[in-house]
């Protein structure tokens, strides 16, 4: 069963778009069918990374976000990977409402999910309480803690915020650092992530280690939440 993610959070610099490229890269590396879709039109940086699998997407227009419909019902086998950048949440949201597109996803019988990414700022709470209060039904939202933003959550751990998304079934995800140095030559360099961790020519033996265990670590988080997934799903089909 195939599944829509849409990979937000409003804020923008928490890592939205690493998160999606980290996600692109754990389908490939798990020959798993994805198929990509970037909402940034100034940076594009998924695409950037990730051409052969993305294609660009304007919020402001309904026929360009049809375009993740009609990708969902022609290729019920193909997961779908929507970089959401920052500020797009009212454009979105309203084609989401007036096209019923959670109806839509419920339909062709592709569970759909809202990862909201954050660093450990107040703001990326406050804005991760307005998602939780406008939770679509039968939508999961994937909360990301991005360590590379921000290493001290406890805040966010001991607030109301917090204890709402267990309420309401969130899933929690942290993402790793990986050494500010080294993620700036792997960008700078265009390099995709697995290039970063195979690249000879570029990277050094100790640098290639490094990607590599940092991938390894993030895809363990990967693998527990969508194994959950498939637990859960089992049991409601």
């Amino acid at each position: 069963m195939s599944s829509i993610h849409f990979i937000g959070g409003e804020k923008g610099g928490v890592g939205k778009s690493l998160t999606t490229r980290l996600l692109a890269q754990y389908f490939i590396d798990r020959g798993v069918a994805f198929a990509g879709f970037d909402t940034d039109q100034s940076h594009g940086t998924f695409s950037r990374f990730y051409t052969e699998f993305t294609a660009p997407l304007n919020v402001e227009k309904y026929d360009s976000l049809d375009a993740i419909l009609e990708t969902a019902e022609t290729y019920p086998d193909t997961h779908i990977l929507v970089d959401l950048a920052a500020q797009t949440g009212k454009h979105l949201n309203q084609w989401i409402e007036e096209s019923d597109v959670f109806g839509i996803f419920a339909e062709l019988n592709r569970p759909a999910y809202l990862w909201h990414v954050m660093d450990d700022g107040a703001d990326s709470m406050f804005l991760l309480n307005k998602l939780l209060e406008q939770q679509p039904k039968g939508v999961q939202v994937v909360i990301v803690q991005n360590h590379g933003r921000g290493e001290d959550f406890s805040n966010f751990e001991q607030s109301a915020t917090y204890r709402k998304a267990q309420e309401q079934g969130a899933h929690f995800v942290t993402l790793k650092k990986l050494q500010p140095n080294l993620m700036q030559k792997v960008d700078f360099s265009n390099l995709s992530f697995w290039a970063a961790a195979n690249n000879r020519d570029l990277m050094s033996i100790a640098e290639r280690k490094r990607v590599g265990v940092w991938l390894d670590s993030n895809y363990t988080q990967f693998d527990q939440f969508l194994s959950m997934e498939s637990h859960r799903l089992g049991e409601t089909l």
